[in-house]
């Protein structure tokens, strides 16, 4: 059930067209920043747009385990393109420069000649330090470092602190009218001690972001900060210039070193993403190299949890902390805190964080011997509309799910199939599965290779609906199980598939459709006049009583739960059904209301692999064709790409769509430009964003 939430306190917000200041972005969830040159000859998004980046916060449930708390604001808006940073993003890359100066020296006592020397050797040392400082200062765009986790980062230094803002607060690039009030549209998230006011642009996995702009390049120095850890605005009056122990020494003023403010502290999720995992060769479990860091990481990340409170950050925190806990061997708080991610996960409605949350249950779960949940939870994760990358990733551990339990067959297709998702590039993936592949070899030539691999349907535990088979003596149709065995005898002339436990089906001497369960028993009878129907999806079933239009939704007990009044619908999915009505195309959800207006004159999803959506895509996406154009709305109706590409295809973290005159580019998901519609073929603008989510390789 739905409860409300209290947002969290909004960052101020510059005016539309100003770029978001972003800082402490997730390492161990990484997106990787790119510098990618802004797209041209590509329409930019919708002005009417608003951003629907939700955090939620206030009386948000806490530690204790209690339930996060959600509003229906934040599911119909979590998912929609405007999320920020879930995707390739063109960035710049230039670095701001130190603003540098120096301590002016005591000014002499005037009256002796020693002293007027001594003030002249004095404002002498004072200029050539100056000069000496403008001359360090970097005027060039900083190069690109490795973060934690290997993700360069432009405009950062290695020893930079990740997340320290230069400025007073963040600005967006949304309208200022259209910010939520208490809102924060970057998802601040305290760092924890020292580090008030550092946001979190919190986005989804496995997708490029946005560049810090607020990372300084002069001598790979840090931002300076103060003595209580506050960092200092960028170029406040106090700012000191960095200078030599030699030069230190000569300064009467200088305070001793002891009073020197202490580095800045390594944010807990960079510091976990840096760990270098060791993987035993015969558990093919991770190994920490330093436990006792580990657990400095881990009451980093506690820290970090007592100060957020939306519902995004907490799952992405929770489930961090469960990676540390089951490392440690804590396996029961590993699984406590991977639970409880989840919750928090399924509350913002995003589905590659819910996929990634899950995968790390999974991973506790492994661990602790419960490989029936954890088999199923890793199916359920992956889905071909998670990016590639991510999808290899829930592929390898769900191999070695398999391995634990002797099903080496089955692993080994996991392990392929790993490997054919990354064409072999991955350097460090093809290196786990050939230690994996090792120890299956060593495995098998003691034990077998164990049983047969299952069906989805076993792993996911789900039952295998009885199939529809034609009897060509009668010509009537019945239902057969996984053996082949009739278990509804051949008695209708049409039969419809078994979907959710439930089938439509006619008999011969009715016009009429009735519906029954696996076992043939009626729960709606013909008589009750439906000639026309679709089958059950999400719990409900679209029927017409004409068979021409007037197209209502019923549930299995025939109770009517949207009134009669479409042209045509198409099953729901993911909790949403696309409608035609007075010849224009919509969606309308669960409970009837029309998210999106009957205005288009086409509702239809292409994806980058090939396959077409009915409807909406899990992300809550759907592309709509309004007078021979096509552009992208949200499970909310909003537009996120304004209908004026003849092509547009739903990559998992971008848009790739073709010009007129057949030139293919790709925008990102908010519907601004990423890639110049320059490539040929849309296979080459996939080829470049996966070049673009380079070492974007989350901690399961």
């Amino acid at each position: 059930m739905d409860t409300p939430i209290i947002p969290a306190a909004e960052q101020p917000t510059a005016e539309a067209g100003t770029p978001t200041t972003e800082t402490d972005r997730s390492a161990a969830d990484p997106e990787p920043h790119i510098a990618v040159a802004a797209a041209s000859g590509l329409p930019g998004p919708d002005p009417q747009r608003t951003p629907n980046d939700v955090a939620s916060s206030g009386t948000d449930a806490r530690q204790d385990g209690t339930a996060p708390q959600t509003t229906a604001d934040e599911t119909a808006q979590a998912t929609t393109a405007a999320d920020t940073a879930e995707e390739p993003t063109a960035t710049d890359g230039t670095a701001d420069a130190d603003r540098t100066g120096s301590t002016p020296p005591a000014p002499p006592q005037p009256g002796t000649t020693a002293d007027a020397a001594q003030a002249e050797t004095t404002a002498d040392a004072a200029r050539a330090e100056t000069t000496a400082g403008a001359e360090q200062v970097d005027t060039t765009p900083a190069q690109p470092s490795p973060t934690a986790d290997g993700i360069a980062v432009p405009g950062s230094t290695p020893d930079a602190h990740v997340g320290t803002p230069t400025g007073t607060g963040s600005s967006s690039t949304e309208p200022a009218e259209h910010q939520h009030a208490g809102t924060d549209h970057n998802d601040t998230a305290d760092d924890g001690p020292g580090h008030a006011g550092t946001s979190h642009n919190d986005t989804l996995d496995d997708a490029p972001g946005h560049a810090d702009h607020n990372r300084h390049a002069h001598q790979g120095q840090a931002q300076a900060d103060t003595d209580d850890g506050v960092p200092n605005p960028a170029g406040a009056d106090d700012a000191q210039e960095p200078r030599t122990p030699e030069e230190a020494g000569t300064d009467d003023d200088a305070e001793p070193a002891a009073d020197a403010a202490p580095p800045p502290p390594v944010d807990p999720e960079r510091a976990l993403a840096a760990v270098g995992w060791e993987l035993d060769p015969r558990t093919l479990r991770e190994q920490a190299p330093d436990p006792a860091q580990l657990r400095v990481i881990r009451d980093g990340l506690t820290g970090k949890l007592d100060t957020t409170l939306d519902n995004r950050s907490r799952a992405r925190l929770l489930s961090l902390r469960a990676v540390a806990s089951r490392i440690l061997g804590d396996l029961d708080d590993a699984l406590g805190d991977a639970r409880l991610a989840v919750t928090y996960a399924e509350a913002t409605g995003e589905f590659r964080r819910t996929a990634l949350a899950r995968a790390r249950l999974a991973e506790a779960l492994r661990w602790r011997g419960d490989h029936a949940e954890a088999d199923r939870l890793f199916a359920e994760a992956n889905s071909p509309e998670l990016p590639d990358r991510l999808r290899a990733l829930l592929h390898e551990h769900a191999g070695r799910c398999c391995y634990d339990q002797g099903r080496l067959t089955e692993a080994c297709l996991h392990f392929e199939r790993a490997l054919d998702l990354r064409h072999g590039e991955d350097a460090q993936l093809n290196g786990r599965v050939e230690v994996a592949l090792d120890a299956v070899a060593e495995r098998a030539a003691a034990d077998g290779f164990g049983p047969p691999p299952r069906r989805p349907e076993e792993v996911l535990g789900t039952p295998r609906p009885p199939v529809a088979t034609f009897d060509e003596e009668q010509q009537l149709w019945g239902y057969a199980d996984a053996d082949g065995e009739m278990v509804i005898a051949h008695r209708y002339a049409e039969a419809q598939p078994f979907h959710e436990g439930l089938a439509w089906v006619r008999r011969p001497e009715a016009s009429r459709w009735a519906l029954i369960d696996t076992s043939g028993a009626a729960l709606i009878e013909a008589n009750n006049g439906y000639r026309s129907v679709v089958p059950f999806s999400e719990g409900l079933s679209w029927v017409s009583m004409d068979g021409k239009g007037r197209w209502m939704a019923v549930d299995r007990m025939n109770i009517v739960k949207i009134p009669p009044g479409y042209e045509e619908a198409r099953p729901f999915r993911n909790g949403l059904a696309a409608v035609r009505q007075n010849g224009g195309w919509g969606a309308v959800d669960l409970t009837g209301e029309v998210v999106v207006p009957t205005r288009y004159h086409r509702v239809g999803t292409p994806l980058a692999d090939g396959r077409e959506v009915d409807g909406f895509t899990a992300d809550g996406l759907a592309v709509v064709e309004l007078a021979g154009r096509r552009g992208v709305v949200d499970r909310a109706g909003r537009v996120v790409v304004t209908p004026a590409y003849p092509t547009v295809v739903v990559h998992p973290v971008a848009f790739l769509v073709a010009t007129e005159s057949g030139r293919w580019g790709a925008l990102d998901r908010r519907g601004e430009p990423l890639i110049d519609p320059v490539h040929p073929g849309r296979a080459a603008v996939v080829a470049e964003i996966d070049r673009l989510l380079t070492d974007a390789s989350p901690v399961l």
